[in-house]
């Protein structure tokens, strides 16, 4: 299979003049190549590919609504539905008029580097999904709407307490979902995506309440030191609750 390449198109922000070390690790720097990367693996071609989908559990329409499938191809168009809805809020964030007053050169450096992931992690998944199920019957998840109704893109306390919640769902989100994937080469990706996720919510943590312990704090890690995990039919409902995203689905196949 051909390699993709994925652009992304920086965001301009007044550059950080004293950066505090923990964002050495969200340099925008090399992002296209990296995510170049993530295609390459996700993509190429192996001894040992990722099996054809349960044609019954295919990603695609079903009376009327979208159902995100079953199988490893549905685990990806779960995650892919998540990365639409990260890349969309950091989207909205970096672009609000107010980004540089109520954000400080660091901030705006964090949160735009945030933005950049995000939108890489999202086109990997497209293009992974759209390897998976071709050939097939199946369908990939279309670009979902959102509304963010609760969120003041003019407050930053409002900002960043909707990211500490995306961010915190997404890593116990990829957490619980790795145990479905049956594909070596998703796992490996998967691993990797949820470690950048973890950074980025201890990053968010950390500009909420700089010089403590919240960026690794009980709530997100559980008493023999690991992060949380839930299973999809359990991340689904809340992040519905949020009302964020405005695009009906279903996910019948998934545990």
């Amino acid at each position: 299979m051909k390699s993709t390449k994925v652009t992304v198109t920086e965001v301009a922000t007044s550059p950080a003049t004293n950066l505090a070390s923990r964002r050495s690790f969200l340099k925008i720097s090399g992002l296209t190549l990296a995510g170049t990367g993530l295609l390459l693996a996700g993509c190429s071609d192996d001894d040992n590919p990722p099996a054809t989908p349960d044609s019954s559990q295919l990603p695609g329409v079903r009376n009327g609504k979208f159902d995100l499938g079953g199988g490893d191809a549905g685990i990806l168009t779960y995650a892919y539905a998540l990365e639409q809805l990260e890349a969309d809020f950091y989207t909205r964030v970096v672009n609000s008029n107010t980004f540089g007053s109520i954000f400080n050169s660091e901030e705006q450096q964090v949160l735009a580097d945030l933005y950049a992931h995000e939108v890489l992690h999202r086109e990997f998944f497209k293009t992974a999904i759209t390897a998976a199920l071709a050939g097939t019957a199946g369908e990939v998840l279309p670009t979902l709407q959102f509304a963010y109704n609760s969120v003041n893109f003019n407050n930053r306390d409002s900002v960043l307490g909707t990211a500490k919640a995306l961010e915190d769902t997404g890593v116990r989100a990829y957490n619980g979902a790795g145990r479905y994937i049956q594909s070596a080469d998703y796992l490996l990706i998967a691993g990797k995506i949820v470690s950048v996720e973890a950074r980025h919510a201890s990053a968010i943590r950390s500009l909420i309440s700089p010089g403590t312990a919240s960026f690794a704090g009980n709530d997100i890690v559980d008493a023999n030191g690991l992060d949380l995990a839930d299973k999809p039919s359990m991340v689904i409902p809340d992040v519905a609750a949020l009302n964020f995203i405005q695009t009906a689905f279903t996910a019948n196949y998934l545990p």
